[in-house]
């Protein structure tokens, strides 16, 4: 999944990037709320973990405008506002849940796991395709009772592939989905991912077709 955070806070920031791509994530951080808004013009993003207190634009500003332009876009507020009043405004803006600094970072993990989760409409952190199973949460996959040895990315591949059950995903969106705009994306990068996640399925009835021209799909044998 892709995900934007705007926040001002180097230590804060650097942590919140670390934990959410070490889980899968590709990431952009932006520290001004001017820069933020520019970039959500332009990038489609699955998240937005959002400070309000910002150098130039506030974060209630970038929210107002993201709901005035219909983006459906889950947004989770951090601040150190903790007043009930602020949290109601943020809320009410069109915020998708509140987290209030100094916060724990498993905890704010979670609740962006809810989120995707919600936003995609699932049910719960266990994403299932035939005899395949992916444990969001604990970032597992299993064939059956058997694990799936992958790396991160050949899980997130994976991972985006299950969740469009039936439908074509072109490398260009699983390209913006892997990599962050500091990180070197190329679509070979995904052929590569493709094929050794292929050779980890050989010997299950779950397979990626290439469909020339048009993309991935995931299909049951």
């Amino acid at each position: 999944m892709r995900v934007l955070v705007v926040e001002d806070t180097a230590d804060i920031a650097e942590a919140i990037v670390m934990r959410l791509e070490k889980i899968g994530h590709a990431v952009d951080w932006e520290r001004d709320g001017l820069i933020a808004a520019e970039l959500l013009a332009v990038q489609a993003y699955d998240l937005v973990i959002l400070d309000l207190t910002l150098p130039g634009r506030d974060g209630l500003t970038i929210l107002k405008e993201m709901r005035a332009r219909r983006l459906r876009t889950p947004v989770l507020v951090l601040t150190a506002r903790s007043a009930v009043g602020e949290r109601i405004g943020a809320l009410d803006l069109g915020a998708d849940d509140y987290l209030i600094k100094p916060f724990d970072y498993g905890e704010l993990e979670a609740r962006a796991r809810a989120l995707l989760r919600r936003s995609a409409g699932q049910p719960d952190n266990l994403l299932r395709f035939g005899p395949l199973s992916i444990d969001r949460a604990g970032r597992i996959a299993t064939i059956g009772d058997r694990p799936l040895n992958l790396t991160r990315r050949e899980l997130t591949v994976l991972e985006i592939l299950a969740a469009r059950p039936d439908r074509i995903v072109p490398k260009e969106e699983l390209v913006e989905q892997l990599f962050n705009f500091d990180q070197e994306a190329s679509p070979n990068a995904v052929e590569q991912f493709v094929a050794r996640l292929r050779r980890k399925l050989a010997d299950a009835p779950v397979e990626i077709r290439t469909l020339r021209g048009l993309g991935y799909q995931l299909a049951t044998l």
